[in-house]
């Protein structure tokens, strides 16, 4: 659970080496699963593609349903993390269903969670927070951390967008106590992440926010959970944005922008473009231009379908007094001149 995913990744193309040289259909298909899904956490989104169709062709030729199951689920996954939401809740559905169909109860668990995470980074709350409460109870029941942690933090993430941070802050911290006790590293990243968030929404507190995001950033580069610390990254500029520290807030913006395109994450990629373009304008950036970005940014989110993240374009808007059209309001904006004309001599 907490290997490097480069050691995962070398371990389980050997494996399936030796699977395909022995003929071993059902050793493909699982040495194939492993594969694919090192590759999807890696960021390489055309390796992990090919990887999961060979391990449900294999499934298939097995007769596994399965493994067929676990291989699909993989693919929607990777629909999901490349914004291709429509062909990920295709493809959950089928694995829950082939799931069902093969008994594995685990593979149909995963399937439905996925839908629901997918729901949830549309902004769908209502139809997908009873399917998170009734996951977080099966997982409870059987006692699987890992799982209970993901739904935790997923509910946690439901709460904080609707603006319940206490509720949302004591999810993330029972995550992250759960995560820890199980040796969970993966879900403590993503739950310390949480609250780092909460604690500089709610409480100002941003060294304590960095501290927590440092202590996550340990995780996910010794994991080496390329997708996790990108968006560590851009919580990060989120933070400092928040304080008013524009010009780092800049410069984490950039980078896990950077990260995002590299592994062809389009949420993310989203998301850090509409951090950059309120820090650019806060920076004194022409607002003809921060409009274009922001109307770019929002034609881009219908597209994917992420309503809540469209939601975030349409403040933005107010935020900055800029509107759809281009016309400026010029909003109060301590330091923007000089903060410019550093920008300026860089």
């Amino acid at each position: 659970m907490n290997s490097s995913l480069t050691d995962v990744l070398a371990e389980g193309t050997d494996r399936l080496r030796a699977a395909e040289q022995a003929g071993s259909q059902r050793e493909v298909a699982r040495s194939g699963l492993a594969v694919a899904e090192a590759h999807r956490r890696l960021g390489h989104v055309e390796e992990a593609d090919r990887a999961w169709k060979a391990s449900y062709r294999a499934a298939r030729s097995a007769g596994d349903v399965g493994a067929m199951a676990w291989a699909v689920w993989s693919g929607g996954t990777l629909a999901r993390q490349r914004g291709s939401l429509a062909l990920a809740r295709r493809l959950l559905a089928l694995a829950a269903e082939l799931g069902k169909r093969g008994d594995d109860v685990v593979a149909r668990g995963y399937s439905l969670a996925g839908l629901a995470e997918t729901g949830r980074i549309q902004g769908d709350y209502e139809a997908v927070h009873t399917l998170h409460e009734q996951l977080l109870a099966e997982a409870r029941k059987r006692g699987e951390a890992r799982h209970t942690v993901w739904a935790l933090e997923g509910i946690a993430q439901i709460h904080r967008n609707t603006g319940s941070y206490d509720t949302a802050f004591a999810m993330f911290e029972e995550a992250a106590a759960i995560a820890a006790q199980a040796d969970d590293q993966r879900g403590r990243a993503w739950a310390l992440r949480g609250m780092a968030d909460i604690v500089s929404l709610r409480d100002k507190d941003v060294d304590r926010a960095l501290a927590l995001l440092s202590e996550a950033e340990l995780a996910c580069r010794r994991m080496k959970l390329t997708s996790a610390l990108a968006y560590n990254l851009k919580m990060r500029g989120n933070v400092l944005f928040r304080a008013g520290r524009y010009v780092p807030a800049r410069e984490y913006y950039e980078t896990a922008l950077a990260e995002f395109r590299a592994m062809s994450e389009p949420r993310g990629t989203a998301l850090s473009r509409l951090g950059l373009a309120k820090t650019l304008a806060r920076l004194g950036q022409d607002p003809e231009l921060t409009a274009a970005e922001l109307d770019d940014l929002r034609g881009e989110l219908d597209r994917i379908g992420l309503r809540h993240a469209r939601e975030m374009v349409d403040a933005a808007y107010e935020e900055l007094g800029i509107s759809r059209t281009g016309a400026y309001r010029s909003p109060a904006v301590p330091g923007a001149r000089k903060a410019h004309e550093a920008v300026a001599a860089r």
